[in-house]
């Protein structure tokens, strides 16, 4: 498949800041299930194992004092249409997540996972297994930007909004814009590495390599 249309390989694709300021939000659209305790852990893997590809993200309650860090406390787990999330700040990381990120036959996709591991090796040990990185994978596409929210805009010609990303992930009750922030991070991540890996791209995203050949 020729991902990028017939585009000059070096032909950089790029959004701005004030282009996304102009579209529509998008957000998951599926249903979202918080997992908080060790049972409901283990049914929502066994569930999650039936997949063969899952988008996979982290959130940590955000510092705002020098010297102040915080551990990992929600892992989100989607596919196209159920997205887990598992509250980890109070279940720990246990074995059935372990034992899914370290599954190399399940195919796990997010962004920035260096980050995310770094994280959570803080909690636990662990040795993940058959992720990728979309911030990579984008490249052969020939697009630049790297952010998640740019990225999706890219593709899909809709924003996914960043307004919850800085709230409290350590709250007894996550409210429902944080729910719907979390479970639209990770999903994203599935959407997008689908659209690219079957070529079923948006006509937002064709126009866009049309008017970057037309400068060639």
């Amino acid at each position: 498949m020729n991902g990028t249309i017939g585009m000059d390989k070096y032909q950089p694709i790029k959004i701005t800041k004030e282009e996304i300021s102009q579209l529509e939000t998008d957000s998951f659209p599926g249903r979202i299930i918080i997992v908080q305790n060790q049972q409901d852990i283990e049914k929502a893997i066994s569930y999650l194992s039936d997949f063969p590809i899952l988008g996979v993200d982290t959130e940590t309650r955000p510092s705002f004092k020098k010297g102040k860090s915080y551990t990992v406390a929600l892992i989100q787990i989607a596919t196209e249409d159920t997205c887990f999330l598992f509250r980890i700040n109070q279940t720990g990381f246990t074995s059935p997540l372990k034992n899914l990120f370290e599954n190399p036959n399940i195919i796990k996709i997010g962004l920035s996972l260096k980050d995310d591991f770094s994280m959570l090796h803080k909690i636990a040990p662990f040795e993940p297994k058959g992720f990728i990185e979309l911030q990579s994978y984008v490249k052969q596409f020939n697009i630049e930007d790297m952010s998640l929210q740019k990225i999706y805009a890219i593709l899909f010609g809709k924003k996914i909004s960043k307004s919850q990303r800085l709230s409290n992930w350590e709250a007894d009750i996550l409210t429902d814009a944080q729910k719907k922030y979390a479970a639209t991070d990770a999903w994203a991540c599935i959407r997008i590495y689908k659209s690219l890996s079957t070529g079923s791209f948006s006509d937002f995203y064709k126009n866009r390599v049309a008017l970057l050949k037309e400068t060639i």
